[in-house]
């Protein structure tokens, strides 16, 4: 039993020895796996940044009465666009139109205390010249006068408040922009300086702000134009920005400020970018990604995605020998261009890398490459 045994044990290794060893010279008679082959793409190339920002208006305003008060009428919708001058607010005007009737009668009075004044030195001179009063009383009707005229111009400086405290019952937008929701409703009693009756911004032009790290700050110092320059060659900076639901950056604008010193907390530096906004798409405190110019022109090489693979923490390339071997080269690559990927560094440009097939290859086979040619951008291999 234990004989029978060892033999059938002796022709399982056998069979399966058989196995291994036609196994392997099937790997060795198997042919090349085919793959698709390209050169890489040289060109001039201009390398784009993406940074996370913030819209913001470029005005903003609290709304509030320069005159204390009830609320008499409210002349906006929540949410109403307005022009600079618009009504917003009127401030029950009953006790400041008094206060301005009261005004103008104490003016009229004045005048009238001036005109007597002033009839009684013209008396006063005539009767001078002829001796029939003393200098002392000329000289009380002369005093008289000018004590009257400095009423009427005491009195006229609190008509001229009068009229401009009832001017301020009406509370009109210091700005153009969109209207925020009403704080205040009738009847509320609003403190002069105070009390909030709502806020207004403005929609167009609009703010964006973005933070640029450390880094990236000097690397663009070193650029010849654009990057956060506000301008270059006299000519605006211009830049792109896309909202949170866009997937390229398609709103114009320009680069507008930059802060003087980078954020010790953060280690960042602000910038600024303006956009047009016409049709209002644009609202402060939307996010946005914000592109702008990383690299002055220089000769770039580019590969497609799909030719880019990873060993442990790196990127690499499959370049393919005189002898169709596959070899692995580690690679540093940079922003997209034109649908590529700029390399950076590893690459000179003259190789020939694997662009399809990656996952039939391996360092130090050799395949059968098919050449290509790769299209000016990706979106021409997409179509």
């Amino acid at each position: 039993m234990i004989l029978e045994n060892l033999r059938c044990r002796d022709a399982l290794i056998g069979t399966l020895l058989a196995l291994g060893l036609s196994t392997s010279v099937l790997a060795q008679n198997a042919p090349p796996p085919p793959v698709a082959v390209a050169k890489p793409i040289v060109k001039d190339v201009v390398e784009y940044d993406d940074f996370i920002g913030r819209f913001e208006a470029v005005d903003r305003v609290d709304i509030r009465a320069r005159v204390s008060g009830y609320v008499d009428k409210i002349h906006f919708t929540d949410g109403a666009i307005v022009k600079a001058g618009d009504l917003l607010f009127t401030i029950d005007q009953r006790p400041y139109q008094a206060a301005l009737d009261e005004a103008q009668a104490s003016v009229e009075a004045a005048k009238a205390r001036v005109d007597f004044a002033a009839g009684d030195v013209s008396r006063a001179e005539n009767l001078r010249k002829s001796g029939n009063i003393t200098g002392q009383i000329y000289d009380e009707r002369t005093q008289t006068l000018a004590t009257a005229k400095a009423d009427l111009n005491r009195t006229q400086a609190t008509l001229n408040r009068a009229k401009l405290d009832l001017q301020f019952t009406e509370i009109r937008a210091p700005i153009p922009g969109r209207m925020s929701r009403r704080l205040v409703s009738l009847g509320n009693l609003v403190n002069a300086n105070e009390t909030v009756l709502t806020n207004v911004v403005s929609m167009d032009p609009i703010n964006f702000y973005f933070d640029v790290d450390e880094r990236s700050y000097l690397a663009y110092q070193k650029l010849s134009t654009g990057s956060l320059r506000v301008s270059s060659d006299g000519n605006l900076n211009e830049v792109l920005v896309a909202t949170s639901n866009e997937r390229e950056p398609i709103h114009k604008g320009h680069m507008d400020f930059t802060d003087n010193r980078l954020d010790a907390a953060s280690g960042t530096m602000r910038a600024r970018a303006v956009f047009e906004n016409k049709d209002l798409a644009l609202v402060p405190g939307l996010f946005g990604r914000i592109r702008i110019l990383g690299s002055d022109k220089y000769k770039g090489v580019l590969v497609p995605e799909d030719a880019l693979g990873s060993d442990q923490d790196r990127r690499v390339v499959y370049v393919v020998g005189a002898d169709n071997a596959i070899s692995l080269k580690p690679v540093r690559v940079g922003s997209r261009v034109d649908g590529y990927r700029v390399i950076r560094e590893g690459l000179k440009g003259d190789e020939t890398i694997v662009v399809n097939g990656l996952m039939r290859v391996r360092p130090g086979i050799k395949v059968d490459p098919k050449l290509t040619t790769l299209p000016a951008t990706a979106v021409a291999a997409a179509n």
